[in-house]
C-alpha cells in the first residue's frame, strides 16, 4: 500500500468515528457487550466482495468468514484447517447461527488457479494445498466442459459453491441442526460487473436469480 493510500484510510477511519459511528452510536453501545449474529457468511477473500453491503447488514448481524475460493474444507479434514473449522463451531455452537450461507463470486481467482495446471502455483506453496480441497470439484467440471472453455470457469465458480454445502453437512452438529429445522444453509453466486445474486435451489440443481 502507497503512502497516498494509507492516508486515505487514515483520513477515513477519522470520518467513521465523527459520522458514522455518532448516526449508530445506540447500536454499537448494545454490541460493545456481545455480539448475537442470526448468520454466519462464508465469502471468498476478494477485495471486491463486501458482505455487509450487498446484504444491507448492520454491524452484529453477520459473522464473516473468508478465504480464497470461499472453501469449506470438509470434517475429516478439520484439524488440519482449523481456522475455518473453529469460526463455524464457534458460530453454530456457541452463538446459535440461524443461517449459513456460502457466497461465490464471479471472475474468482481461486477457482481460475484451480483449473490451471498444479505446476503453475510451485511459487506459491499455501495456495496450491489450500485448493487442493476444491481438485474433486474441478475435476469433475473440467470433465464437463471438455469442449466449452468459455463456460468452465463460471461452472466452477458455481459448482464449488455446492460442492462447499455437502461439505457443511459433513459437520455433524451443522448436519444434525439443518435435520431439525433449527439451521438453514444457503449458497448464492454473486455477479461482481451487474450486483445480481442467484441463489441455489437444491430441487433442480440450478442457480436462480434472488428478486
Amino acid at each position: 500500500m502507497n503512502q497516498d493510500s494509507m492516508e486515505m484510510l487514515l483520513k477515513r477511519i477519522v470520518d467513521f468515528r465523527k459520522k458514522d459511528y455518532e448516526k449508530n452510536k445506540e447500536l454499537f453501545y448494545k454490541l460493545k457487550e456481545k455480539q448475537i449474529p442470526h448468520t454466519l457468511f462464508i465469502s471468498c477473500s476478494d477485495s471486491r466482495i463486501d458482505p455487509n453491503m450487498i446484504t444491507g447488514s448492520l454491524p452484529g448481524e453477520l459473522f464473516t468468514v473468508r478465504n480464497i475460493g470461499n472453501i469449506v474444507p470438509p470434517y475429516r479434514e478439520a484439524d488440519n484447517y482449523a481456522s475455518v473449522a473453529s469460526a463455524i463451531e464457534y458460530a453454530v455452537l456457541t452463538l446459535g447461527v440461524k443461517n449459513i450461507i456460502v457466497c461465490g463470486h464471479s471472475n474468482c481467482g481461486g477457482c481460475a488457479a484451480s483449473l490451471k495446471p498444479e505446476e503453475s502455483l510451485n511459487e506459491f506453496p499455501h495456495i496450491k494445498k489450500w485448493l487442493n480441497l476444491i481438485h474433486e470439484v474441478r475435476d469433475r467440471v473440467i470433465k464437463d466442459t471438455a469442449d466449452d472453455h468459455a463456460k468452465r470457469h463460471r461452472l466452477m465458480e458455481q459448482a464449488n459453491v455446492v460442492e462447499q454445502l455437502k461439505n457443511l453437512l459433513s459437520y455433524p452438529y451443522v448436519n444434525e441442526r439443518v435435520k431439525n429445522g433449527k439451521l438453514n444453509i444457503s449458497g448464492w453466486y454473486y455477479i461482481i460487473d451487474t450486483g445480481e445474486i442467484f441463489i441455489y435451489d437444491k430441487n433442480t440443481g440450478e442457480f436462480r436469480l434472488a428478486n
